[in-house]
């Protein structure tokens, strides 16, 4: 779909009016009405070329950067007599990254002396710690501002029907029905219900919830989705009404946009986004691969010397947040890795990011050194045995322990089969230790990883 195609598919989505008597065109209240600014100025924005998207973005770096150097003390000596004015891309990129530990521990050093306040309250937050390592962070009333806003051009992009019903299954919320999507959609839009529900619910019992209560769309983390896709088809249950499933908050396994389209027949939408930064790149509408979302923050993949990688090379997710004047992430090194993408044809200027690959330490560790992200799709577990769940961690190079969730213990010539395909898969032949367990926990923030390596 080039451009012209995608103005003339726009959603009809109605608007919610505030003024009595004013139904259509609608006159939404301040909230919505900025968020529409907003999104006006982003659907030009998006299909500017590359270029001039980042002169734009030099120009909101400089002007956050001349405030970092008279009011965050982190960058004092950093930034002392660099003229912001003149500042380039080659001196940007000799700035020094900001790592979570820095984060972690020099919270008031990186917090801004006076936020401007015209972007409104500051709030601290703190990311779910699944890396091990939770850290603290301040945000704005402008960043949240973005996040929604950014939040409703997903759904745009997506050509989502307003008035059908939304399923959200996630961490934080108890199980209820409302009568619209929640912020910030139904700030703007007037929309269908809503029902939540949370994710650490027994997976047949969600399944069931789901039955009941018939969405038109989902959302819910990766790894879940996965779970309840397995279990659909196990069961030979569909789900009628839905059209989309929208995952979020973890890597996608390989396999499981296609399950999906087994289980309901209907795509996966995922998203890219940190709790710290907020949205980092939104699926592209045509493709699988995602659009780094420049009109809110810089994206850099570097490579292990600190250059920026090519298309086509993975790399380190490096994020600065260009509206943060609160607590600004300069050069902010996430912990995840991404393989750059060459730029889309759907015409877009957005950069491309190929695929999300995950942590450091979802990386596999051979014996020789070398690194790799392993595939373990879940079809290979089931050509097998009937394993409901699964996770490998990687304890030393040459050694993988097995914790795997069964009605019964696995066989000896199964486990036997099990250790010749992921030795095919993984590129050695490693020591397993097989552990049968009740259930594997997700982490506090709602997350779950089938393979972590402690020797990274």
């Amino acid at each position: 779909m080039n451009r012209a195609d995608h103005s003339s598919n726009r959603s009809d989505a109605e608007v919610r009016s505030v003024v009595a008597g004013i139904g259509w065109p609608a006159i939404g209240a301040d909230v919505a009405a900025h968020l529409q600014a907003l999104l006006f100025q982003m659907e030009h924005s998006q299909w500017l070329p590359e270029a001039q998207l980042r002169e734009r973005q030099l120009g909101q770096l400089r002007l956050l950067l001349r405030h970092v150097q008279s009011t965050v003390p982190h960058y004092t000596d950093t930034l002392r007599g660099v003229d912001i004015d003149g500042l380039g891309w080659e001196a940007f990129q000799t700035l020094p990254l900001l790592t979570r530990k820095v984060l972690q521990a020099e919270f008031d050093a990186l917090r801004s002396t006076a936020p401007p306040p015209g972007h409104g309250a500051v709030v601290e937050g703190q990311s779910s710690g699944s890396t091990g390592m939770p850290v603290r962070f301040l945000q704005t009333a402008v960043t949240q501002f973005f996040w929604n806003a950014l939040t409703l051009r997903e759904h745009l992009w997506q050509q989502r029907d307003f008035s059908g019903k939304l399923a959200a299954i996630r961490i934080k919320v108890d199980e209820g029905r409302w009568p619209d999507w929640g912020l910030p959609a139904a700030a703007v839009f007037r929309t269908g219900p809503g029902a939540t529900l949370n994710v650490r619910t027994d997976v047949d019992r969600q399944l069931d919830w789901l039955l009941r209560e018939d969405p038109d769309y989902l959302v819910t983390h990766a790894s879940n989705l996965h779970a309840l896709a397995e279990s659909s088809l196990k069961r030979g249950i569909r789900l009628p009404r839905l059209r989309q499933a929208r995952s979020y908050s973890e890597a996608l396994r390989p396999d499981l946009r296609e399950r999906v389209r087994q289980a309901w027949g209907v795509e996966v939408a995922d998203g890219y986004s940190c709790e710290e930064a907020g949205n980092i790149a939104l699926q592209c509408p045509n493709h699988e691969h995602y659009h780094v979302q420049a009109e809110n923050l810089l994206v850099e993949i570097l490579d292990e010397a600190d250059k920026p990688c090519k298309p086509g090379e993975t790399g380190r997710v490096v994020v600065t947040t260009l509206h943060n004047f609160a607590m600004p992430l300069i050069r902010y090194e996430l912990g995840d890795y991404a393989e750059l993408g060459a730029p889309c044809d759907c015409g877009r200027g957005l950069p491309v990011l190929a695929r999300i690959h995950g942590r450091r330490r979802n990386m596999l560790v051979l014996p020789d050194g070398q690194q790799h992200w392993p595939s373990m799709p879940a079809s290979m577990w089931h050509s097998v045995a009937p394993i409901k769940q699964f996770q490998v961690t990687q304890t030393e190079s040459g050694s993988l322990d097995v914790n795997y969730v069964m009605e019964r213990p696995l066989a000896a010539d199964e486990i036997a089969r099990l250790e010749r395909l992921l030795a095919e898969r993984f590129g050695h032949a490693f020591r397993f230790r097989w552990i049968r367990v009740d259930a594997i926990a997700r982490s506090v923030g709602g997350k779950y990883e089938d393979f972590v390596s402690r020797v990274v």
